[in-house]
């Protein structure tokens, strides 16, 4: 079954520095390159979810600067539907992201048009309510995001939130009341785990793969190891990919989430680092099968 996903989220142009190590506070370096590259997470997320064969719509904003055709044009190359992207006056969404040699990074973020995503219109509207899954993230305004869990809800889509950048304490149990799933990193997962906590919760653990917690069991699944050169990007890919999957059966697409976060590594910058089906089928045929518990 092809998955219907639409992804709500941010668009973003990004700036990618490479330097041997990340700056202290108040120290200069110098940067060995700069790459210049489409990004964001709802755009990263969507293309993804595409890559891996479902079929996308994003609902997003973009700026009136000459960013915005230039992300339009990476998204339809890539197989993501726009109906449900709209343009507002000003600049498009932007973020500084600095990569170290050991594949770490750290991400500045300029909102810009994506702080202005109005989910009013009915077109916009019937885009998230006609979908299978609705994945949403949180470089949009956490009412935006909540509303459109809602309309999904509505619909009887399957709600999917990746909750980064965190969100406040009254944001976070909101988006936890409307969530079919959650996905956070570890370090994200403490104020789901021990506070609110949604049905169904993944953890994305980097190297060592992710970890399902629900109706009281935990899974957790292992990636292929890889030896990373950019991290930036790859928990995009892996909520994409997961949303693209999720209709299919759990446990694949943990599986395949997994293993095309793996993959997003060995490419440097975000918004082109998701790897192609075939590519997730070759290295799961290197991998010996993830053994799951029934849940």
């Amino acid at each position: 079954m092809v998955a219907r996903v639409c992804v709500v989220g941010s668009v973003n142009a990004d700036m990618t520095y490479t330097v041997d190590e990340l700056p202290k506070p108040g120290e200069t370096v110098l940067a060995s390159a700069l790459a210049t590259a489409p990004g964001g997470k709802g755009g990263n997320q969507a293309v993804a979810a595409a890559r891996a064969g479902a079929d996308v719509q994003l609902v997003a904003a973009l700026g009136t600067d000459a960013s915005a055709e230039q992300l339009r044009n990476h998204l339809l190359t890539n197989g993501v539907g726009l109906a449900g992207v709209t343009q507002v006056p000003g600049p498009s969404g932007s973020a500084a992201i600095i990569v170290d040699s050991g594949a770490e990074n750290c991400i500045v973020v300029a909102p810009g048009a994506n702080a202005h995503l109005s989910l009013s219109s009915a077109r916009i509207r019937s885009v998230i309510a006609g979908s299978d899954v609705v994945l949403i993230q949180l470089e949009i305004p956490a009412a935006t995001a909540a509303t459109a869990a809602r309309i999904a809800k509505e619909a009887g889509a399957l709600v999917i939130v990746n909750a980064s950048p965190a969100p406040r304490p009254a944001d976070r149990q909101v988006l936890a009341a409307l969530a079919d799933v959650v996905v956070v990193n570890e370090t994200e997962a403490r104020d789901w785990v021990n506070g609110d906590g949604p049905r169904q919760l993944v953890i994305t653990r980097g190297a060592a793969g992710a970890r399902l917690i629900a109706d009281g069991e935990q899974v957790d699944v292992a990636a292929p190891a890889v030896e990373p050169v950019d991290t930036t990007g790859a928990g995009d890919v892996f909520a994409g990919v997961l949303a693209a999957h999720w209709p299919d059966a759990v446990a694949t697409a943990l599986q395949r989430a997994c293993a095309a976060g793996a993959l997003a590594t060995l490419v440097h910058g975000a918004g082109d680092c998701a790897p192609s089906a075939e590519a997730v089928d070759d290295i799961l045929g290197e991998t010996k099968p993830t053994r799951f518990r029934s849940f």
